[in-house]
């Protein structure tokens, strides 16, 4: 059991924390973990996995970069230290949790987390590390943004723009990742709500009518995207191992 315990780190271990006070990280009750089968088409074409709020998680033909960046909520420019297979080996899990009740997204990770330390032996720790980004801040002549009047937080990232209903500046920024390729901060100092309707061209298009997203955000929000060094908290792989434990 201590080997299960320490499987996941993510933070130093403090030598005034008793042993007696040590609690076991939540795990699921059962669970099958499986290399998958031949995908006979891409592999994203093979790829399924069960609805958030399940009562039981499920995923076919998922790579180790994806288990580890949706158990611990980092994208995969995040992960430092994997191995050369963690992208392409594929995995089939079945899992249910303790009592068979439903699953939140904040209530699966640990459980993830735990299932990848028992079955792969994952360890990991966290660090921060300057990386190429960029700071989104207020253009000349001003924000040209419209205040929220809905309740939604649900936001679409589509091929050529972001819809973002009720969206706070921080977390606009979070979406940016995809289309500029690079972490970004707010530094606009906006503090409202703002219904963020975005149109851009897509990535590697050389006929779309519409322009960059760097262009995009001056001209129909008033504000600009400007390369900078941005802190990232980054995942370090320490140990992973290919071929999980059997079930």
């Amino acid at each position: 059991m201590a080997g299960l315990l320490a499987g996941v780190m993510v933070a130093p271990y403090s030598r005034a924390q008793s042993q007696s006070h040590v609690v076991a990280a939540p795990a699921f009750e059962v669970a099958s973990v499986r290399i998958s089968g031949p995908c006979p088409a891409p592999y994203t074409q093979c790829f399924s996995m069960s609805p958030a709020g399940a009562a039981e998680f499920r995923v076919s033909h998922a790579s180790m970069d994806f288990l580890i960046g949706m158990s611990f909520g980092v994208l995969n420019y995040q992960i430092e230290g994997q191995p050369n297979w963690t992208g392409s080996t594929l995995y089939d899990i079945s899992a249910r949790a303790e009592g068979g009740g439903s699953m939140s997204n904040d209530q699966l990770k640990p459980l993830l987390q735990q299932l990848l330390a028992e079955r792969f032996k994952l360890a990991v720790h966290r660090e921060m590390k300057d990386s190429p980004g960029y700071a989104l801040v207020v253009a000349k002549g001003g924000p040209k943004l419209q205040p929220s009047q809905e309740d939604s937080h649900s936001a679409s990232i589509l091929q050529d723009g972001i819809r973002a209903p009720n969206f706070t500046m921080g977390q606009f920024v979070a979406l940016l990742f995809h289309p500029t390729g690079g972490p970004v901060v707010d530094q606009t100092g906006l503090t409202g709500h703002y219904n963020i309707k975005l149109s851009y061209a897509p990535q590697d298009s050389t006929d779309s009518a519409l322009p960059s997203i760097f262009t995009a955000v001056q001209e129909q929000m008033g504000l600009k995207l400007e390369s900078t060094k941005v802190p990232v908290q980054m995942l370090v792989i320490d140990h992973v191992e290919k071929v999980p434990t059997e079930n």
